[in-house]
């Protein structure tokens, strides 16, 4: 018997080396998704594992590293926003391929001594010396007049996350700041472990900066290759990890305890300020101390809107959480039950839908406090039956007004409750990639690329000095009977919405449990107009994982989709649920490195 178990072993694994031996070959067969997979004896198949149970707190990141802080931050008193900020200081050091305190932070509270919902936007603001018609001169000597360039010093806006955290942490916070950053100071000094998904995307993203900078268009790229690419002379910096060592950056410990000691104010009125200041003056870029001195966040409410018996919750605008909240709307008026997981007619319906939310994001999306646009008319039943008309179920409907284009991003999304009740939706992000590849002198982190995200066109996200820029980045809830039931997202660009909608829809209309939910095939459509400018490609396409099966690929193709392969570009997802009892159920992305834990 082990004799033929090993010949069927050595026949499969043949079988694959023929495959695989030959990238360039046309004609290979797609890898069986299954291959090579153990069996599941409880739950749904495709689940990497069972949901975390935990009956006093609970926290998800992309970090093992980050769980566990959060963890230890609430055992020791700490409350959900406690934990939560040093999750967040944590995740900017051991992934900052994602986030980290050069980017934007964007957060959904539930606080159960008012028995409400808060929401923040901690979104900065583009350089107020940079002008339209200068920008428009860059974008033409980098070759393309009609984009942002993706990176260097014009994509750069204000850094709202610090902020974000002193605001989050003087309203829900219990333990000094001090406390909440000494982890990732530690961690920074002695050296925090990097898994195999953040190594791929950090050697990912030294090529890509190499490149820009050899094309001309990166200002300034020799403070990012010694942070984080270095091979050789490092001094105190690790060289680039492989998915098997650790990083160390003192630079963003001492960063880290500048904040600790001197409160919001070290970083925009006084040390970091200046030090950015300074480093984008040598540059030549845009960026100054004024801008950092007249940062301030914004309390938000967030805009909630049914779907079957729960209510679900995103931010407004500038962020693109409507998107979200449009597609479910619509969605409501079919029965994806019946239809079936992963049938061609849900599929269809819910692409369908995913495409006329999208159609919107362009038209209308852009910083409120200039647009002055309430994206609460595009729920309204009235509008909502008008667009949920236009969807066939034969056939792909054409193009409607501004269809969306793919927009990639790469994002940390994470979730934390704690013992009283308190629920944390919070994502944070330095946009494509680890930023703009600007790294201050001397500070640790990377500056964002979200100026990238403004359109040179007119239009609702057309750039304006001291303007925010459309916000791909979106934390989630869902409220059932009107109690706290689900803090959840997903990170990846235009991905996010079509995520919280598939994680919905898979656990309302499918019954699927929080971790299955997250690990279910994906499907991801782009291609049209975007909030940025681009022209659309006809109906656009569907990009879609393995797990669906090739006659449903083959069913939507003849319904007029055009589905392309699994690209590795579905997000990551975390989420924690609260019973009724108060018991946490907490999930965590397969597709990343993170873990889900609690006590």
């Amino acid at each position: 018997m082990r004799d033929v178990w090993a010949r069927g072993l050595s026949a499969a694994l043949m079988g694959l080396a023929l495959v695989t031996s030959n990238a360039d070959a046309q004609t290979a067969p797609p890898r069986d998704p299954n291959f090579g997979r153990g069996e599941r004896v409880s739950g749904q198949s495709f689940a990497t594992r069972s949901p975390v149970v935990a009956p006093h707190a609970a926290a998800a990141t992309a970090h093992p590293l980050a769980t566990q802080t959060a963890i230890d931050i609430m055992r020791s008193g700490g409350s959900a926003i406690d934990a939560a900020i040093a999750a967040n200081a944590m995740l900017g050091l051991a992934e900052p391929t994602a986030n980290g305190i050069g980017g934007d932070i964007f957060v959904i509270v539930w606080d159960p001594r008012t028995a409400r919902l808060y929401g923040y936007n901690g979104s900065g603001r583009s350089p107020r010396g940079l002008s339209l018609s200068t920008l428009r001169r860059v974008a033409r000597r980098q070759g393309n007049p009609n984009a942002i360039p993706s990176f260097g010093a014009a994509s750069v806006s204000v850094p709202g996350t610090v902020d974000g955290w002193f605001a989050l942490h003087e309203r829900f916070g219990r333990k000094p700041m001090a406390d909440l950053l000494a982890p990732a100071i530690r961690y920074a000094r002695e050296g925090a472990p990097i898994p195999q998904t953040i190594a791929m995307y950090w050697a990912n993203g030294k090529r890509r900066y190499d490149t820009e900078f050899a094309a001309g268009r990166l200002e300034e790229v020799e403070n990012a290759r010694r942070l984080y690419f270095c091979q050789e002379n490092c001094g105190e910096h690790r060289q680039q990890p492989d998915g098997h060592g650790l990083f160390r950056n003192p630079d963003l410990a001492n960063t880290l305890e500048l904040i600790a000691q001197g409160g919001r104010d070290a970083y925009y009125r006084g040390p970091i300020a200046r030090t950015v200041d300074s480093y984008m003056r040598r540059i030549g870029g845009w960026l100054r101390y004024d801008d950092f001195a007249r940062h301030e966040g914004e309390w938000v409410d967030p805009v909630c809107a049914p779907y079957r018996d729960v209510e679900v919750c995103e931010l407004p605008p500038n962020s693109q959480g409507v998107v979200a909240l449009q597609t479910l709307r619509i969605l409501d008026g079919f029965n994806l039950r019946d239809m079936g997981f992963l049938s061609p007619d849900s599929l269809h319906t819910q692409i369908e839908a995913t495409r006329l939310a999208f159609a919107d994001r362009a038209q209308f999306y852009g910083d409120p406090a200039f647009t002055h646009f309430d994206v609460r008319s595009l729920l309204t039943d009235e509008y909502t039956a008008q667009r949920r008309a236009m969807i066939q179920n034969d056939r792909v409907m054409p193009p409607p007004p501004h269809a969306e284009m793919r927009i990639d991003g790469d994002t940390t999304y994470f979730a934390v409750a704690d013992s009283d009740g308190m629920m944390v939706s919070i994502i944070q992000s330095n946009y494509r990639g680890m930023g703009s590849g600007l790294v201050p002198d001397g500070l640790g982190f990377m500056l964002q690329d979200r100026g990238e995200l403004f359109s040179l066109s007119p239009g609702p996200n057309q750039y304006a000095p001291g303007r925010r820029p459309f916000q791909t980045i979106i934390p989630a809830f869902a409220l059932r009977g009107g109690y706290p039931w689900l803090a959840f997202g997903l990170m990846g660009g235009d991905m996010q919405p079509q995520g919280h909608v598939q994680i919905i829809v898979n656990l309302v209309d499918y019954d699927m449990d929080l971790q299955a939910a997250g690990d279910a095939a994906r499907y991801r459509f782009y291609g049209g107009v975007e909030p940025t400018g681009e022209e659309p490609d006809g109906t656009g396409f569907v990009a879609m994982e393995n797990g669906v099966p090739p006659a449903v690929r083959a069913e939507l193709e003849r319904r007029g989709h055009r589905i392309r392969p699994a690209d590795g570009s579905f997000g990551g997802y975390q989420a924690i649920m609260r019973h009724r009892n108060g018991v946490y159920e907490a999930a965590t992305e397969m597709r990343k490195d993170g873990t889900a834990g609690g006590y």
